[in-house]
């Protein structure tokens, strides 16, 4: 009853929008992740990017001014991870702050030497357990499969990687699993790939993904998601098995479907 109440809801604020198809086309075009979307998935991605806007708000971080083509893209790469799992899984949150640029939290930071800053380093995203998403514009013109130290990125889908990692016991490294997925299996799976990632890193050997990565298991959770969307034949081909699970948890293929780029 309340999910048919809220879907009507949230269609009727959608048609207030007035926001057309050829209006979202124009704004998610220069995309190449958008040429794996077709016919009615396509169709459903730009239902669910409407109902977003409906549900969250996309505010000024530090008086920067951005349109509606901006949100519209913003919502997209949002609704990608989820497109398959539904908005119930951003659940918990309402806002996105959009900077122009990278941002400077005000907050103390403690460094790897143990030494307390008053301030952090520059960010150009930051996704709070209970909170807002923070977001840099001209880090998300910066997407692509080679776009961070010639490695995949996309700062959207990588702090919304870690609101799906907090809805189980905090950022971690494992989101909450489907019914036919193996917890287990996935700490076994993910942690071999990072001990491999850590020896290849020691021995100077390049690596298949950007290696903040290993930072943290959120942090390598966050970045493979942002290999699987933006570059899926490279973590195919060389994280196989983490791509097998990226799979299962996203419900989506990637590989087959790659962007043209």
């Amino acid at each position: 009853m309340f999910k048919r109440i809220r879907d009507w809801l949230d269609t009727r604020r959608v048609n207030k929008m007035g926001i057309t198809a050829s209006e979202w086309e124009s704004a998610v075009a220069d995309w190449p992740v958008m040429h794996r979307y077709q016919g009615a998935e396509r169709d459903a991605l730009r239902d669910m990017s409407l109902r977003f806007l409906v549900r969250k708000s996309i505010v000024s971080g530090g008086g920067f001014e951005f349109s509606d083509a901006m949100r519209l893209k913003i919502a997209t790469m949002a609704c990608v991870p989820i497109l398959h799992l539904g908005l119930d899984w951003y659940r918990h949150w309402y806002t996105i702050i959009l900077y122009e640029g990278d941002f400077i939290p005000n907050r103390p930071y403690r460094s790897d030497d143990g030494v307390v800053h008053s301030s952090s380093p520059v960010l150009s995203g930051e996704a709070w357990l209970r909170g807002p998403v923070i977001l840099s514009w001209d880090s998300i013109c910066n997407t692509g499969p080679h776009a961070r130290h010639n490695r995949a990125s996309n700062v959207v889908i990588h702090e919304l990687a870690h609101k799906l990692d907090m809805l189980r016991d905090g950022a971690n490294g494992a989101p909450p699993m489907h019914p036919d997925m193996s917890a287990g299996e996935w700490h076994d799976i993910f942690t071999a790939a990072w001990d491999r990632l850590i020896n290849d890193q020691q021995h100077h050997r390049s690596l298949p993904i950007d290696d903040y990565a290993l930072s943290s298991p959120a942090e390598f959770f966050a970045v493979c998601s942002e290999a699987f969307f933006e570059a899926p034949q490279t973590l195919h081909d060389n994280m196989p098995e983490v791509y097998r699970l990226l799979c299962q948890f996203y419900r989506q293929q990637a590989v087959g479907f790659a962007a043209s780029v």
